[in-house]
């Protein structure tokens, strides 16, 4: 799948003295709905007052590395920007362009598709997947050997043998551990797997038909609707669970020679909203305005876990870690009336194509190689994570592999990439609009499933106008009308095209 011999010439590149051998381990966080009000210091910095929901780990890291400010989701909703984040791939070049939400719908990755797990894997790394998924997966008829594609969701049993996870899954995707929530804690598939096995949540866990009667918190059922689960499921434990798997990652892989990469993706802070009572002791569920907001402080308590663990283990030195999210945050009333803003001040929220939908949390850590407490303001994609771990791994991707994947390595040392990111191609949520960002200004136009029909609906200039105020819609002005017509046209050939976007 790859080439070697790019890894020399990135040691150089950044600088790194001959004393400095091996390959940094890699660390990658994305949380779910997180948006860049919900990061304490970006709050502070934005109103000059105390975050509602604190996030001193977080902020941490912030303060650690570098902070990206032109930083976004592949989309502004969850499976289709993990598939993006995955591959490196725009969502257009996948079957599926608004994303695989079933748990049994065929994945939208190929054989022939880099991954997060398999470039790092062909470079020598041990790596591991925690969190949640979202991108499909095979499972069994029950009594039968053909994959069941049908809902995971309904009112009555389904007939999925839910035991095991046969495929493409992340044990077909370059992961060798993996602790895996096919869809995160909103369901309606509420079990988790271990290396493609049920792993049972309680010594009495049973398989059943998750309802509001026979849950044993029925409000989480009220989210995404019922479906089969592990009778013990709690979304109260989920996040504390997922960290402690992490966790034992880390300290496990930090005492063998190779390099680990630890892609952590944590259902916090989707729906629902169902905080713990406490976390080692520290009082989490009602010490906030919200549930929301105490969901903020429970991924925050995660970040510090596995950085903790690190630090512990002594392989923090020798890591990048990456954080971000997947998609901008969601918006929450309650918290909004005490100032509380979780797109950062942006307009629009999760779903949206406007910039509190999409732009999202980016931070660089690596002691030593980033700057501590520097700041980018390159324009920069969840897609472009794949390129800089293939870079790090010494592995060259392929013609046809992560074709919209940016390599941010030069960035992080502080330098101008050769060929940098000037345009970028995303898209909004169920309303099916799509967004085209070339250097200040962006088009968002209006689609359908198929990816049809495109109307240009608004024009903004980001630069004179970044809270994108109707107002300054410049979409029927006549004086703009060959700028629309040239971003119209620019999206549609290179949506039609079968060539890389990224060198």
């Amino acid at each position: 799948m790859m080439q070697r011999g790019l890894y020399s010439l990135l040691i150089l590149m950044l600088g790194i003295t001959s004393g400095w051998a091996e390959k940094p381990n890699i660390v990658l966080i994305m949380a779910d709905d997180l948006g860049l009000g919900d990061v304490g210091l970006h709050h502070v910095e934005r109103t000059g007052k105390p975050p509602l929901a604190p996030t001193p780990a977080i902020d941490a890291l912030s303060e650690a590395g570098m902070w990206f400010s032109d930083a976004h989701s592949p989309t502004s909703l969850c499976s289709p920007s993990r598939y993006a984040v995955m591959t490196g791939n725009y969502n257009y070049r996948s079957y599926a362009p608004w994303g695989v939400w079933g748990s049994f719908r065929k994945s939208a990755i190929e054989a022939h598709d880099a991954t997060l797990g398999r470039v790092t894997k062909a470079g020598g790394y041990r790596t591991g997947f925690v969190g949640k998924w979202h991108l499909g997966g095979d499972f069994y008829s029950k009594g039968s050997s053909e994959f069941f594609r049908g809902n995971d969701r309904g009112e009555t049993p389904i007939d999925v043998d839910a035991t095991t996870w046969v495929g493409n899954g992340p044990q077909d995707m370059g992961f060798d551990y993996d602790f895996t929530l096919p869809c995160g804690v909103q369901g309606p598939f509420y079990v988790a797997y271990e290396n493609g096995l049920w792993y049972k949540l309680a010594l009495d866990s049973e398989l059943i038909h998750l309802t509001a009667e026979t849950a044993k918190d029925p409000l989480f059922v009220s989210d995404k609707g019922p479906g089969t689960g592990d009778s013990n499921w709690d979304p109260s434990t989920i996040n504390k669970l997922l960290a402690e798997k992490a966790v034992g990652f880390i300290k496990k892989q930090a005492d063998e020679s190779s390099p680990f990469f630890l892609c952590y993706w944590s259902p916090a802070v989707h729906l629902p909203h169902t905080p713990p009572g406490e976390l080692d002791g520290e009082p989490i569920q009602g010490t906030t305005q919200t549930a929301h907001l105490d969901m903020i402080r429970v991924l925050d308590w995660e970040v510090e876990q596995l950085v903790q663990a690190l630090k512990e283990s002594g392989a923090y030195d020798n890591t990048l870690i990456l954080f971000t999210s997947d998609n901008g945050g969601l918006r929450d009333a309650q918290a909004e009336k005490k100032g509380h803003r979780s797109n950062g001040g942006w307009r629009g929220s999760k779903n949206h194509p406007h910039e509190g939908g999409h732009r999202v949390p980016f931070v660089a850590v690596w002691p030593g190689k980033i700057q501590s407490g520097s700041q980018s303001s390159a324009l920069v994609n969840g897609t472009d994570i794949l390129a800089t771990f293939a870079a790090l791994s010494g592995e060259k991707l392929e013609e046809k592999q992560g074709m919209d994947s940016f390599n941010l390595l030069p960035l992080f040392a502080g330098k101008l990439p050769s060929q940098p990111r000037t345009e970028l191609m995303h898209q909004a949520g169920s309303k099916c609009e799509l967004i085209y960002r070339q250097g200040d200004w962006k088009l968002i136009m209006q689609s359908d499933w198929e990816l049809t029909k495109m109307e240009a609906v608004a024009l903004f200039n980001l630069k004179e106008n970044p809270k994108e105020l109707e107002k300054y819609n410049f979409i029927n002005h006549p004086e703009y009308a060959t700028r629309v017509q040239a971003m119209h046209q620019r999206f549609v050939a290179n949506r039609d095209s079968t060539e890389r976007s990224a060198p």
